[in-house]
């Protein structure tokens, strides 16, 4: 374990933003990391996982600590559920694609979201119609203080709408090490019910999906509408879809006839940010170096060394003008820091 200084974060978030840390250093083992911990050589430190879920808007001037922890196994196995987990190193897509490959069913509508398995709980990661709470039987994470390590169960972890216990009480005082999921094994329940799922799967003439067949949707469907982190930039979806009241809902559709949303409860509604986004005029607008996809208003997204300040002052331009057009509130999805 080497502890390296002024290193650039730009190969470490999936934005590009190209700021330093002033110590980093990286883990891949969690006994090297308990140690590490225990040590109390920083008083400070900066964890850093697949960097996916944030924008950087500044040097990082303390120890930036980066999980790199690997592994997967079968914890149990039973008739028709197999208990599996997962280190916190690894990318979230590539675990999701092995499970595939093992015929392991539960996550195909997560397919191909950014980021690693050890961020997945924090933000309670959610596409198509399924949560990653609908999976979730534990994790283990570490305490930053103490080095101790202690086991998390679904109702420890508080899950809500892309939340958790770890965005809130426990903000900054655990490092996640593995996750454990329930999936199926035979007697799959695919969930298909999301309409741009169910159009993908009559273009490909498929009545009778596998997991696979609903992976393979997905992936076309997040492959035609957001960029590759790789090529472009972003941290996938930049804000919340927003959730109001039906009274406030049906006021706003007098003036926004054509504005969808979706149930939350009798008296909740969830609204899709990425067409306020889009009826505000922002949709695929540049600004220099950086932007609102063209494809998707929900990502930002940084075309070519763009500094994390300006996307962030886009972010806040974005949300003033949501406010004054429709009178709601964007909440940022991702880590501002």
């Amino acid at each position: 374990m080497i502890i390296q200084e002024n290193i650039s974060l730009k190969p470490y978030n999936t934005f590009g933003i190209d700021v330093n840390a002033k110590h980093f250093v990286s883990v891949n083992h969690i006994d090297e990391l308990k140690a590490f911990l225990v040590s109390n050589i920083y008083s400070n430190i900066f964890i850093l996982g697949g960097g996916s879920n944030m924008l950087l808007t500044q040097n990082i001037e303390t120890l930036v600590l980066h999980i790199n922890l690997k592994g997967i196994s079968i914890e149990s196995k039973t008739d028709n559920v197999v208990k599996v987990k997962a280190s916190a190193g690894e990318n979230w897509h590539e675990f999701v694609l092995w499970c595939l490959d093992n015929n392991f069913g539960g996550i195909e509508n997560l397919s191909l979201i950014p980021g690693n398995v050890g961020t997945a709980p924090i933000q309670n990661i959610g596409a198509y119609g399924v949560e990653l709470k609908d999976v979730f039987e534990s994790c283990e994470a570490l305490h930053i203080k103490s080095g101790t390590l202690k086991t998390f169960s679904k109702s420890d972890c508080q899950f809500d709408y892309r939340n958790s216990v770890f965005k809130n009480e426990l903000k900054g005082e655990y490092i996640i090490v593995n996750v454990t999921f329930n999936l199926t094994t035979r007697n799959h329940h695919v969930k298909t019910g999301y309409g741009a799922i169910t159009n993908e799967l009559e273009k490909q003439h498929i009545s009778k999906p596998t997991i696979k067949d609903v992976a393979n949707a997905v992936i076309a469907i997040r492959s035609s509408k957001l960029p590759d982190p790789k090529i472009i930039g972003n941290s996938g979806s930049f804000f919340k879809n927003p959730v109001i009241s039906k009274t406030a809902y049906n006021l706003l559709k007098e003036n926004f006839t054509e504005m969808p949303c979706y149930e939350v409860s009798k008296d909740l509604v969830k609204i899709p940010a990425g067409w306020l986004i889009e009826h505000a005029g922002f949709k695929g607008k540049t600004f220099g170096n950086y932007g609102v996809h063209k494809n998707q208003a929900l990502v930002l997204v940084n075309y070519n060394d763009a500094k994390g300040e300006d996307i962030k002052n886009l972010a806040h331009l974005i949300q003033k003008t949501i406010l004054r057009i429709f009178n709601i509130e964007l909440e940022v999805e991702v880590n501002i820091i």
